[in-house]
C-alpha cells in the first residue's frame, strides 16, 4: 500500500504554504519529513488527515496500482501539542478508547498494560489528564494513536517533550509500527530521522523532495541538508537521483 500525493497545493488567504507537491510513501518504511519553520510540514499532515483539506490536487491510497480515497479514521495523527481530555484519568481515556475502537484493534491489552508500554507509572494512571506533564500527555496521545495500527501514521513533533528514557522507549515503539503502516514524522532533529528514518523527505518551498537511503548515513548528510533547505529556489531535480 502507498500514500500518493499528487500535486497538491494549499494556501492561507494570499500565503501559498504548499505549491503542487508530489510524493508518493509507501507502507513498511518510516519516513522523516524535514523541513524549517514555517515550511508547512503540520499543514501537509492535516491535509492527509483532512482536518485542514488541500485546495488542489489529491491525496489517496494506492494499491496494486489501484487507486483509491480513504476514510478519516485511516490516518493517526499525532499533534506536536497533546490533544487529550482533561477531564479523564489516563486509566479512564485508555479504557474508553478501547471501549470506542476495539472492532478495529487486534490483540487488545488492558489499560495498565497499554500505559505501562509508554512508561506511565501505576501511581500516575488514575491522576486526571489536566495534571499530567506535556511528556506524559503526549505518551498517552501516541499509545492511543497506535492502539489501532492505522495504514497511516502522522507523527508531528513526537519526541521534542521526552526525556531520554522515554525517547528510547517511543523509537521502539514507531519502529514496531512501520511493519503494517506507512510511517511519516516530522523533526527538526536530523540525528533522529538518521537514527530512525529509510527515506527523508524535504519540505522547501511548498515542494516535497526526497533524499535516498544512501545518503542518510552520509558525512556529509547534514551539512547537504542545510544547503538545500538553505536555497531561496526549489530543490534541484537531481536530489532523487
Amino acid at each position: 500500500m502507498k500514500l500518493v500525493i499528487e500535486e497538491v497545493t494549499k494556501s492561507f488567504k494570499e500565503k501559498q504554504v504548499i505549491s503542487e507537491a508530489s510524493f508518493e510513501f509507501e507502507k513498511g518504511k518510516i519516513y522523516g519529513l524535514l523541513g524549517r519553520n514555517g515550511a508547512g510540514k503540520t499543514t501537509l499532515f492535516n491535509c492527509i488527515a483532512k482536518t485542514s483539506p488541500e485546495d488542489k490536487g489529491k491525496i489517496q491510497f494506492e494499491d496494486d496500482g489501484i487507486r483509491s480515497d480513504y476514510e478519516l479514521t485511516d490516518i493517526g495523527l499525532v499533534q506536536a501539542t497533546p490533544v487529550v481530555p482533561d477531564f479523564m484519568t489516563g486509566y479512564e481515556f485508555i479504557k474508553f478508547f478501547i471501549e470506542m475502537n476495539q472492532e478495529q484493534m487486534k490483540n487488545i491489552r488492558t489499560p495498565d498494560e497499554y500505559l505501562a508500554k509508554v512508561g506511565i507509572e501505576k501511581a500516575d494512571r488514575h491522576r486526571l489528564l489536566k495534571d499530567y506533564s506535556h511528556g506524559m500527555k503526549n505518551k498517552v496521545q501516541m499509545m492511543a494513536t497506535m492502539m489501532i495500527q492505522p495504514p497511516v501514521l502522522l507523527l508531528d513533533e513526537p519526541l521534542t517533550s521526552f526525556d531520554v528514557v522515554a525517547a528510547h522507549e517511543m523509537k521502539e515503539l514507531i519502529l514496531s509500527m512501520k511493519q503494517n503502516s506507512v510511517v511519516i514524522f516530522s523533526t527538526h532533529i536530523l540525528q533522529l530521522a538518521q537514527d530512525l528514518c529509510d527515506e527523508i523527505v524535504l519540505l522547501h518551498n511548498g515542494k516535497l523532495t526526497g533524499i535516498p537511503a544512501s545518503q542518510i548515513h552520509d558525512p556529509r548528510f547534514e551539512e547537504e541538508v542545510v544547503e538545500l533547505l538553505s536555497a531561496k529556489g526549489g530543490l534541484p531535480t537531481d536530489v532523487e537521483e
